[in-house]
């Protein structure tokens, strides 16, 4: 087991990493002093570990179709008619989407509740569950309506990855992916746990010195811009991890265009993609101007178009960006239709 510590100033908890550690959930919530606590899971009944407690059990959907302010009201909804008390817990057990509601729904309710997540999935173990950034969407675009509100424990069981299928994987491939260039540049050799580990560090580490996105913490955002309105534009046909893993290709190659890094480097950036199984190609049905006005919605734009990229002193948020710099890197990505990217993370051998 790994348990990498996160420390604020007014906050600190720990994110255990390893086979069989969501039974430590007894003790984290004795810890916590609750009588009660709600847990919100995605996954079978029989996932979920004893809380030690008087708990209720409510059933939640993974996937942006629920990521929305009417089930955080709905969710709320039911903390009142069980009786929970901002001295209770709230526990969230399932993927990213799961972990950013119930994290969004515990800041809200009596203006803060305690949370414990349980991640199921790889992208919520690398990246939704760590760091406290809670949101919903809203119609405009993803992740538009939040709080920061960081949990008490955070519990990465990698049991619960043994069930996943390739693309699910995929999926938190493409966010230790994009760790390459803001960090963590050396993770693909290395176990599964040791990538979860290493990525976590890496987060807890920027989370620590910038908690609320003042500045470094921009970084964690590498491959995110692109990667937002690729998943708006395709309804969600790509998952968030697959948008990010397009979105960090096209993120070295504007980098390069802008003449912040050299041939080799925005060359790596589709190496590194691909070595994880990940897909490099736009979906054929996006368009340049489609996704240009979706990328101004990005909460990081303050006028004009803003991307995270790499360079000299290493990735850092660029503000302003020529929009013709930006249509022509897009125009020159390679094209996949959506349906033959889909095939390929459904299909391919897996990576182990």
């Amino acid at each position: 087991m790994a348990s990498v510590p996160l420390r604020l100033r007014d906050h600190a908890y720990d994110v255990l990493i390893g086979p069989g550690v969501r039974t430590s959930l007894v003790e984290v919530v004795r810890r916590l002093g609750a009588r009660r606590a709600v847990v919100v899971a995605a996954r079978p009944e029989e996932w979920v570990p004893d809380t030690g407690v008087e708990t209720l059990l409510l059933p939640a959907r993974d996937g942006e179709r629920d990521k929305t302010l009417a089930t955080v009201e709905a969710l709320c909804g039911e903390f009142v008619r069980f009786g929970l008390t901002r001295s209770d817990v709230i526990v969230s057990c399932g993927g990213g989407t799961t972990t950013d509601v119930v994290g969004l729904a515990a800041a809200l309710y009596h203006r803060g509740v305690p949370v414990v997540h349980l991640p199921t999935s790889l992208l919520a173990q690398v990246d939704a569950s760590v760091g406290g950034k809670t949101a919903v969407n809203l119609s405009a675009g993803k992740n538009l309506v939040g709080a920061y509100w960081q949990p008490s424990a955070v519990l990465c069981d990698t049991d619960y990855l043994s069930t996943l299928p390739r693309r699910e994987m995929l999926n938190g491939y493409g966010e230790i992916a994009r760790a390459h260039f803001i960090g963590a540049p050396n993770l693909r050799s290395l176990p599964l746990v040791d990538q979860i580990a290493a990525s976590v560090r890496l987060k807890a580490r920027i989370v620590e010195a910038d908690e609320r996105d003042g500045g470094l913490r921009h970084i964690l955002n590498y491959g995110h811009t692109l990667g937002h309105a690729l998943e708006k534009a395709t309804g969600f046909g790509l998952r968030h991890g697959e948008a990010v893993a397009i979105g960090t290709v096209f993120a070295g190659r504007l980098a390069g265009a802008l003449g912040r890094i050299d041939p080799a480097r925005v060359a790596e950036h589709q190496d590194v993609v691909r070595s994880y199984g990940l897909p490099a190609a736009l979906p054929a049905e996006t368009g340049p101007a489609d996704l240009m006005r979706l990328m101004r919605h990005d909460k990081k734009a303050i006028s004009g178009l803003a991307f995270v990229l790499d360079g000299p002193r290493g990735a850092e948020l660029v503000d302003d960006v020529p929009q013709e710099a930006v249509a022509r890197a897009l125009e020159e990505m390679p094209r996949t239709p959506l349906a033959a990217l889909v095939d390929a993370a459904t299909t391919d051998t897996a990576r182990s």
